[in-house]
């Protein structure tokens, strides 16, 4: 019951972001490098966010660093759709939001395999961005890893706690209502 009810909150959350976003002009104009052809609502991501944060209260708080990581870079990302911004201010928010993430976890990998680990990451969160002109791959790409992920944690080994990925994979099905269809109405950039 708890996951279809954190399911309607999101959907309505969404709902009411879609209105204030074109209410305040939060749009992508395509230009020659755009894969999409018409000006849609960007910011949709922040119903991940949204799913985080309610994640991280009602856990009581687990995961903080995690949580610190994802607010900053959403945060920043938020700032660069209203108004964009340099790399040299994306970038090493990037850096330490997945530097957060992985200290979070507590890898116990030697040095260099965390610096690799790190790059990797900051290049996953690029390629994801770049992908989100394209409808419905980056929710479809996202709800069958984290699909995967849960279905791995719950019969597997425990990695995570589950509502986590319950809440997130609630947010990529709002997602997608929104974003898999021939004219998206909003997408991922936050």
């Amino acid at each position: 019951m708890t996951y279809i009810l954190i399911f309607i909150i999101l959907a309505i959350l969404s709902y009411v972001y879609l209105k204030l976003a074109d209410r305040f002009n939060i749009i992508d104009k395509p230009n020659h490098r755009s894969s999409h052809t018409q000006i849609t609502i960007r910011g949709g991501g922040i119903i991940f966010y949204i799913a985080l944060l309610i994640f991280f209260i009602t856990s009581g708080f687990q995961y903080p660093y995690l949580f610190i990581g994802t607010t900053i870079i959403a945060l920043v990302s938020f700032i660069d759709d209203l108004r964009p911004q340099p790399p040299a201010l994306r970038l090493p928010v990037q850096f330490i939001a997945i530097a957060l993430a992985i200290y979070q976890v507590s890898l116990d990998f030697p040095l260099v395999s965390l610096v690799l680990l790190l790059i990797v990451g900051v290049g996953f969160v690029n390629a994801f961005n770049f992908m989100d002109g394209i409808n419905g791959i980056t929710g479809m790409y996202s709800i069958v890893i984290v699909s995967f992920l849960l279905f791995f944690n719950i019969y597997e080994t425990t990695f995570v706690n589950v509502d986590l990925l319950y809440y997130l994979l609630s947010s990529l099905v709002v997602f997608g209502f929104y974003n898999f269809r021939k004219k998206a109405l909003f997408f991922l950039e936050m």
